[in-house]
């Protein structure tokens, strides 16, 4: 469904299409949901891909991991059914769950976490979790078949945290370098259909160990990036909730209306203005403060959130294990930012290229940060590019300012202490950081490294951070399970049902 922006405020204001849905219509698929999603993914392994859009269609649905993050955050058990730490927190063994079985009805071993996990740390891997992960795993011993010994490098508490994203699914060794396109997985659900820019259909497997305990048969996820054609789709009925809803301006609308619910969460994202460190003027930490000094986040968060964010300072959410604010080391300064401008020798104005994804955060915040930046004497010419584009344009490098939000929780490793990502930060001091981080295992050190980290990153102003923000999920009344907030990008479907009353 198509909806021009114009007919946004008609929407909101009540027009007759709001009246369209019928609770015959959700009666009539009882076994079944609709969900919305703003982009579309770029394939379907999340284990060599980075988009996130991966992981909100196929992790827990699809694939499963040793452990599972849930929507506190907490770390629990998934295919394994235990583990045990050595003393020395550099061996891991973990015992898996007996009977388990792929979509295709092949058991899932300790042969399959070895071959998932060598192949993620093989070189020449992809997946973003190499350096912060897998690089530290020396060896996966499969000792019989149901019990595997990651042995470390280093200690790393976070391990079973980490064993529960999405980069570390276990996957089918016969068919995993086809994954992307034909995933076969553990997960309550299998691929039926991918309709290239339209949706993702999944149907229940009938091999999926607790399938009697799945409600919904089938799962549609449908890509939906304007706004104005978001609210349309819920209030026609055409999707039956969207847990990461775009079309904030529209929320009081959808708050007072009571075929709906609404829930507001936290995520573990930091929303930024990523700066291309390679590229001058950028590579002058005095123009990328400006920058910095420049932004206003509040007006950011109230113009482009309609306030629902928390104002960050490094990278690192305010839910993070070691999160400091540093908020106050760039206030808005307009004068601050001109001078530091004029100090690095750069004649205004100056005239960059801002890109912009897909998401209404980063379309409609990139208006705010170009308004902001021009009173300091930057001009951005704003370039709208699709999230394919983005991730063969920018996140190979190839841009000068771009607003994205990064979703993983604790990616600082994956994001800075690797040269080559996309905005090319190189600091050995950092790196050093990172390292000495990696090999501590005392509480109070790590959380002391935690600080020293964000500091860093905040002093050399890698990049403007500017909001962590709040998750809005809205869906029908009668719809159960659907996650209210997102310590990591999922939406998991295992316990997703319509209430009998609805």
């Amino acid at each position: 469904m198509k909806v021009s922006r114009r007919s946004l405020n008609a929407l909101i204001a009540g027009a007759p299409l709001a009246g369209a849905w019928s609770a015959t219509q959700a009666a009539g698929r009882k076994d079944s949901v609709v969900v919305g999603m703003i982009l579309e993914p770029p394939g379907l392994d999340p284990t060599t891909a980075p988009a996130a859009a991966i992981g909100e269609i196929v992790h827990y649905n699809i694939f499963e991991g040793l452990t599972r993050v849930g929507v506190d955050g907490a770390v629990t058990p998934l295919l394994a059914e235990s583990w045990a730490i050595t003393p020395d927190g550099k061996s891991y063994t973990f015992r898996l769950r007996k009977g388990i079985k792929f979509s295709d009805g092949s058991p899932m071993d300790a042969a399959a976490v070895k071959f998932s996990f060598d192949r993620a740390r093989a070189p020449g891997s992809t997946n973003k979790a190499k350096k912060a992960v897998f690089d530290n795993i020396a060896r996966v011993t499969a000792e019989d078949a149901h019990t595997v010994i990651l042995t470390l490098n280093n200690a790393d508490a976070t391990l079973p945290f980490r064993l529960g994203e999405n980069t570390a699914v276990i996957l089918h060794p016969n068919s995993a370098d086809q994954a992307a396109t034909k995933p076969v997985g553990t997960g309550p659900f299998k691929l039926e259909s991918w309709a290239k820019g339209s949706a993702v259909t999944l149907l229940k497997s009938d091999a999926y160990r607790d399938a009697a305990k799945v409600a919904l048969k089938k799962v549609t996820f449908r890509f939906i990036n304007d706004p104005a054609a978001q609210v349309a789709a819920l209030l026609a009925g055409d999707i039956d909730g969207m847990p990461r809803f775009g079309a904030l301006q529209a929320l009081k609308q959808f708050q007072g209306d009571q075929r709906f619910t609404v829930e507001i969460g936290s995520t573990a994202g930091k929303g930024l203005l990523a700066i291309n460190n390679r590229k001058k003027p950028f590579d002058d930490v005095r123009v990328r403060r400006a920058l910095a000094h420049a932004i206003d986040r509040k007006a950011f968060i109230d113009g482009a959130q309609e306030g629902l964010g928390k104002a960050i300072g490094s990278h690192f959410a305010p839910a993070d294990n070691g999160y400091v604010d540093l908020t106050g080391k760039y206030p808005h300064d307009i004068e601050k930012a001109k001078a530091l401008l004029k100090e690095a020798g750069i004649t205004t104005p100056l005239n960059v290229t801002l890109t912009l994804p897909p998401p209404p955060y980063a379309r409609k915040g990139g208006e705010i940060i170009a308004a902001q930046l021009a009173k300091v004497g930057i001009q951005c010419k704003i370039e709208n590019v699709e999230w394919a584009q983005w991730l063969s344009g920018p996140f190979k490098g190839n841009f000068d300012l771009t607003i994205i939000n990064h979703v993983e929780p604790l990616d600082y490793a994956t994001a800075y202490a690797d040269p080559n990502y996309y905005f090319g930060y190189d600091s050995a001091k950092f790196r050093g950081l990172v390292s000495t981080l990696a090999s501590t295992s005392n509480a109070r050190e790590r959380a002391r490294l935690w600080k020293d980290i964000q500091t860093q990153l905040a002093d050399d102003a890698v990049n403007a951070w500017i909001w962590n923000p709040a998750q809005v999920a809205v869906y029908r009344k009668g719809l159960r399970g659907l996650w209210s907030s997102s310590p990591i990008f999922a939406n998991d479907m295992t316990a997703v049902r319509w209430d009998d009353k609805a």
